[in-house]
């Protein structure tokens, strides 16, 4: 079993930026791929950014806005927002994948202000 704890959401202008994180507990030994995704309002929740081994993508919304990266040793991953838009706002889960399932945080919602 994996536990993962999301933080650092809160309400920020248009244009500002927020780091979000996520600490893994349980069985971390056996996570391979974190990433985050995002569930606005009344929209289906996709995906944001993801981090497996070396390699990252990211969702369209994201690129050049968003950096995912892990912390193996703290067993965490963040989220760097930059150049937040309105369109951001949602709530944020963290997701990590382990023996072939996806375990999910409880969310954190960040809210962006226009």
């Amino acid at each position: 079993q994996v536990r993962l704890v999301e933080s650092g959401g809160r309400v920020v202008q248009a244009g500002g930026s927020l780091r979000l994180f996520c600490v893994a507990s349980g069985s971390v030994d056996n996570i391979n791929g974190m990433g985050w995704y995002r569930q606005a309002p009344g929209k289906d929740r996709e995906l944001v950014a993801r981090t497996i081994h070396a390699d990252t993508n990211y969702a369209d919304s994201a690129k050049g806005r968003f950096t995912i990266s892990r912390d193996n040793a703290n067993n965490t991953v963040y989220l760097q927002m930059n150049n937040l838009r309105p369109e951001d706002t949602a709530v944020y889960y963290c997701t990590a994948n382990a023996w072939g399932a996806i375990y999910w945080g409880q969310g954190t919602q960040v809210t962006v202000s226009s």
